[in-house]
């Protein structure tokens, strides 16, 4: 299902459960969105290359291929918002999908319009930074274009989710500050109350992956023992 009329960008729904797809469909189509809707996970990443959608939604329990396996999928290529939809509401599995790079995690049964208003934070939030600010942070050959929305080190472009651009972009912005996991919650998660603070150190671990030249030795994230993180060009932690 499609509304190509849609001013607001396309998104994409992952959904098995027919109704559940068309009552968000219609949430977000009266607030803009165009929609396209698919019911099997095999068909997911298809869709997605064929709509190139501005934010997913996606049901971790899928005919065929699963929701983790699809959000670990596109975020090897693609750093588009996912909010992931679970009938499961353990711990266990909020760090899961937030570890595999979903932006959201919405337990059923929901309300569509609240999940509609958490499209459009998540997306608010994943624009590029308007501010005084300088356009492009850099140190020691990694740079962060505020403008452009883009990561890259030494010329080379680092793919990120929108999770990960927002810590760096807060941890570059003021060098050397020592922020808390809490600080980085508010600063990158609006409706923070809804995620744990030791997500932020999984997506710490996933940063350091992509910029750091030995992760186990960063020399851009600090981590300040029994305060939280900071940012720093200087000499890898022993």
């Amino acid at each position: 299902m499609s509304q190509p009329t849609g001013n607001q960008g396309t998104v994409l729904i992952v959904e098995d459960d027919r109704n559940t797809a068309a009552l968000v469909a219609t949430y977000l189509e009266r607030e803009g969105f165009s929609t396209v809707v698919v019911h099997d996970g095999g068909e997911a990443l298809r869709a997605a290359d064929d709509c190139n959608p501005v934010f997913v939604i996606l049901d971790v329990m899928l005919p065929n291929v699963d929701g983790w396996e699809i959000c670990r999928d596109l975020r090897k290529s693609s750093d588009v918002p996912v909010l992931m939809l679970t009938a499961r509401e353990e711990e266990v599995d909020r760090v899961a999908g937030l570890a595999m790079g979903a932006d959201d995690y919405v337990v059923k049964p929901f309300s569509p319009r609240e999940l509609v208003e958490r499209v459009k934070a998540i997306l608010r939030r994943s624009r590029p930074v308007s501010s005084a600010a300088a356009a492009i942070l850099s140190a020691a050959g990694l740079e962060l274009d505020t403008e452009k929305h883009r990561v890259t080190r030494d010329g080379k472009p680092v793919s990120l989710t929108t999770w990960e651009y927002k810590l760096l972009y807060a941890l570059m912005i003021s060098p050397g500050k020592v922020l808390s996991r809490e600080e980085l919650l508010r600063q990158c998660y609006q409706n923070s109350e809804a995620v744990i603070d030791r997500v932020i150190d999984v997506h710490i671990g996933k940063l350091r992956q992509k910029i750091e030249d030995d992760p186990s030795r960063p020399c851009f994230i600090l981590t300040v023992r029994g305060h939280g993180y900071c940012f720093s060009d200087g000499n890898p932690e022993g």
